[in-house]
């Protein structure tokens, strides 16, 4: 088997290099004009890192399948032309993600720095785990 990347850098980067990254900030103000958090991370880093209230919790796992609206297993969240933005906890693995996303033609992005970056900007983070295939409650902060 011949490998198409020399690194797992590489990769990354080619998976960035189909999206359009967005900073915290962005990435709030997105949410505000409808767009959608998916927070890809396992229960134990959101209980760890604390989750955004208002994300969507789809594990890493089964994203594809949850969020393509003709995939047979999508959630209601899932809609044509709806703007996904995923989070991790440092912005790697959801770069890989939101890049997976894009491939199947989903309007997709991540978050800069991921939880991490979201945290330090001083935006809303309230704790977790919330259940899988469920949305953060907004009410309750950390």
């Amino acid at each position: 088997m011949t490998a198409t990347y020399a690194s797992v850098d590489e990769l990354l980067a080619a998976a960035r290099s189909s999206i359009t990254r967005l900073e915290p900030q962005q990435a709030y103000d997105r949410v505000a004009d409808g767009a959608l958090v998916v927070d890809i991370r396992p229960a134990w880093q959101r209980e760890s890192d604390g989750e955004i209230p208002g994300s969507v919790i789809v594990e890493r796992n089964h994203l594809e399948w949850r969020l393509h609206p003709a995939s047979g297993a999508s959630l209601d969240q899932a809609r044509d032309g709806q703007e996904w933005i995923v989070v991790c906890t440092e912005g790697y693995t959801s770069s890989l993600a939101a890049s997976s996303l894009v491939s199947l033609g989903l309007a997709a992005t991540d978050i800069v720095g991921g939880i991490h970056a979201w945290r330090a900007a001083g935006l809303p983070v309230t704790t977790g785990p919330t259940p899988v295939e469920t949305v953060v409650p907004v009410t309750s902060s950390a």
